[in-house]
């Protein structure tokens, strides 16, 4: 038997559970949210995703990033977000017959067990909340599992890996922040904050962290990826780095050429952090400049050093699948998640070891963030 056919069997019984696509926001960028206009059900060419191509991929459970732009600040913000927030639930009650809402570890394994895949949402951006833990709340109760504490831009509390660093950390409103998450039983996401926003939220938690779209400095030494000491402390906080397939993220010839766009940004006056200007300027710059290709190998060193680093128990998968605009040759779409399996198989991952990899270790930090919430 292949590797990829192994990959997919373990898979059937161990199904992806993704911690991090941006088809809501596609949603509203290409149909105004209209689902007769998308039909999610159909394979589609607009996008990297779709429940033909996620079940082919051997996803189970897929936290969709309810996703605003840093910029949209304040009131604009936090009606996006619901906007957000309502896609994804219309998409569970209009596809209710092979789809369900998922908040909480046994509503995922019972969806499973019905033959359904796991709908969650995790709010991507401490601007989403406008400064209010009472918005916080109300995400929390229509159904949002985590939250981002920044995106590109520092928020007031918090400051972001790509964003000149001001509070150094957190502040005491950012501590509150985490605080509340943990009362929720809502998942703390470090993915985007700086490194020191990283550090003061481990030692502000009570609960275990996610990174929900992150993989590791040492490989690629890019400011969105996880230190080694942080990593390190993922161990004795039980936390989850879910490794990524964004380029600029995975290697380090991608992250060459992304900084030299970013220098090109600069230069015109442009926000590099803007992520729609960022995409016309990697296209319009690719079009004069030969475009480096990350590679099915390169993620997998990723997984591979946060599962030396960390320990197996803290290494998962958010591929920010519809949240850039190349993905590495072999995992162009949600189908692909069997080839780096079985990239994995072939350096010898033992079953149980994918099993952890593919979804229990991020089962067993939000079953673990409930009951500490309760």
């Amino acid at each position: 038997m292949s590797a990829e056919a192994t990959a997919r069997n373990v898979l059937a019984g161990h199904p992806i559970v993704d911690g991090h696509n941006d088809l809501p926001f596609e949603l509203r960028e290409l149909v105004g949210y209209d689902l007769d206009a998308f039909d999610v059900t159909q394979r589609q060419s607009r996008t990297h995703t779709d429940l033909v191509r996620l079940a082919e991929g051997g996803v189970g459970a897929q936290f969709w990033s309810v996703f605003v732009p840093a910029g949209w600040a304040g009131e604009r913000a936090v009606t996006a977000t619901l906007e957000q927030v309502d896609v994804v639930r219309r998409m569970a009650e209009r596809y209710g017959d092979r789809m369900v809402l998922a908040t909480t570890e046994s509503q995922v394994r019972r969806a499973w067990r019905d033959g359904k895949f796991a709908s969650l949402m995790g709010a991507e951006g401490g601007h989403s909340i406008d400064n209010s833990l009472a918005v916080l709340r109300t995400l929390g109760a229509l159904g949002v599992r985590y939250l981002t504490l920044t995106h590109n831009d520092n928020v007031p509390w918090a400051d972001s890996a790509t964003d000149e660093p001001v509070l150094g950390g957190l502040n005491d409103f950012g501590r509150e922040v985490v605080a509340e998450l943990n009362r929720l039983g809502m998942l703390v996401d470090l993915s985007h904050v700086s490194a020191d926003t990283m550090r003061d939220a481990l030692a502000a938690t009570r609960a275990p962290v996610i990174f929900s779209h992150s993989s590791a400095r040492a490989v690629c030494d890019h400011p969105r990826n996880v230190p080694d000491d942080v990593l390190a402390s993922l161990a004795a906080n039980g936390g989850v780095c879910m490794v990524t397939f964004v380029p600029a993220f995975v290697s380090e010839e991608c992250r060459a050429f992304d900084a030299e766009v970013t220098a090109l940004m600069l230069e015109r006056g442009e926000s590099p952090r803007d992520w729609k200007a960022r995409m016309a300027a990697m296209a319009a710059y690719s079009e004069s400049h030969q475009r480096p290709r990350a590679t099915i190998s390169q993620v997998a060193d990723h997984v591979e050093h946060v599962r030396a680093v960390a320990g197996v128990g803290h290494v998962g998968i958010g591929g920010d699948y519809d949240g850039c605009d190349e993905l590495p040759v072999g995992l162009e779409d949600v189908s692909r998640y069997p080839a780096l399996i079985a990239e994995l198989i072939e350096r010898k991952w033992s079953s149980d070891e994918l099993a952890r990899l593919t979804g229990e270790n991020v089962l067993r930090v939000l079953g673990e963030a409930e009951r500490l919430a309760h």
